[in-house]
């Protein structure tokens, strides 16, 4: 669904990216790991187009997207979770939920989206009329993914979904992306949690400095020497 062929990206003069190859198959859900600043953010902005590599290409259900503006990458069936999840604060639970839909509705279809969203997410249904200011970590984590599901995606990107919150939302939240998984939509998750990740993924990447070191199926990196010594010691 999505590969990325030799991409590099530059900061300036500083590269943030260097060659990174990678294939994200359908109806999966992949992972990458690393640590801060090894360029798992720039990797989600080049594939939003919100970075443009400098070299390489990066293609969407075999039709290339790296010189596209953002929005239309978006109507191509790819939605994303910030780090940080950067709701609305002002807005209500329905009115982020609104802002996820805003590329093509019927008023209709709108309530049908906001209804798919509420049956995954039942707190959100009983918040619907909170400013999002208000509301915890793991609520405004699961307005993030409302959010970005109302549009319907083919591929859900998910920026450290678990950063910042408590091992039981952590729980809650991981739980969560694999019942979206489920439902036909494929996601890319980008995280430092290695074992809680590994756990729901059916492969994925190791990014370091900017470069993939690492790739498998979860299995294969849950017993990397790199990933354990890295990641994954108690």
């Amino acid at each position: 669904m999505l590969e990325l062929r030799d991409v590099s990206t530059r900061y300036g003069p500083i590269t943030m990216l260097r060659g990174v190859s990678l294939a994200v198959a359908a109806g999966r859900i992949a992972c990458l790991l690393g640590p801060n600043g090894s360029g798992k953010t720039t990797l989600i902005r080049a594939i939003l187009g919100i970075v443009r590599p400098v070299a390489g290409t990066i293609t969407f259900e075999g039709a290339r997207i790296d010189r596209l503006p953002t929005h239309e990458i978006v109507k191509r069936g790819i939605a994303v979770v910030p780090e940080g999840r950067r709701v609305f604060p002002r807005m209500t639970v329905e009115e982020n939920l609104r802002m996820g839909a805003f590329i093509e509705w019927t008023p209709a279809d709108l309530v049908e989206r906001r209804e798919r969203v509420f049956a995954l997410f039942p707190r959100l249904a009983e918040r619907r009329h909170q400013k999002a200011a208000t509301m915890s970590g793991g609520e405004q984590a699961m307005l993030a993914m409302g959010r970005a599901l109302m549009s319907r995606p083919k591929l859900l990107l998910l920026d450290e979904p678990s950063l910042g919150l408590a091992p039981l939302l952590v729980e809650q939240i991981f739980a969560m992306i694999e019942t979206i998984n489920r439902s036909g939509t494929t996601v890319f998750l980008v995280e430092q949690n290695a074992r809680k990740t590994l756990d729901i993924a059916h492969g994925g990447f190791l990014l370091q400095k900017g470069e993939i070191v690492g790739r498998g199926s979860a299995a294969e990196l849950h017993a990397s020497d790199v990933v354990r010594h890295a990641y994954l010691r108690t």
